[in-house]
């Protein structure tokens, strides 16, 4: 199936895959992706039992946890190009950047479960407690403002 025929089909579904976000936090495509390629998959009769979701080595939570939201009764697989810290940051060639990222995609593990966007996770203590003093070591520009102001506020 082209990608064309892919795009045309998500826009037609969309109304039917809405998340029905708050205004202040907008998903990323994540949740978006599982929906559509779950009924793009329904309608060609092809029967799922497991999904392998392929992504960056900081999202493999994320995107764990969100299809494990829109499609729980699949088995899903989440994985990345292995890799160290180093050869991350390497590959993208700024580490304050990659700290940012990481910083970021740990808010949206804290935030969306309560957006109805992913299920829940455990996080460590040690782990919660490293991302705020990051935070408060100024690594915020992909924090999500919204969610941010509703903590402080």
């Amino acid at each position: 199936m082209g990608t064309g025929l892919v795009a045309r089909r998500a826009r037609r579904l969309r109304p039917r895959c809405s998340y029905d976000a708050p205004a202040s936090v907008q998903p990323e495509p994540t949740g978006e992706n599982v929906q559509f390629s779950r009924v793009l998959l329904a309608e060609q009769g092809v029967d799922v039992s497991s999904v392998l979701l392929v992504s960056k080595p900081y999202e493999e939570r994320r995107a764990y946890a969100t299809a494990r939201k829109f499609w729980p009764e699949v088995e899903i697989i989440s994985a990345s190009t292995p890799m160290s810290f180093g050869e991350y940051v390497e590959s993208i060639g700024d580490a304050r950047l990659v700290v940012d990222m990481l910083v970021g995609a740990q808010q949206r593990l804290l935030v969306y479960p309560q957006e109805g966007f992913m299920i829940s996770m455990d996080v460590p203590a040690d782990v919660t407690a490293a991302y705020e003093r990051l935070c408060a070591a100024g690594f915020t520009s992909r924090l999500i403002r919204e969610a941010v102001d509703r903590s402080t506020g």
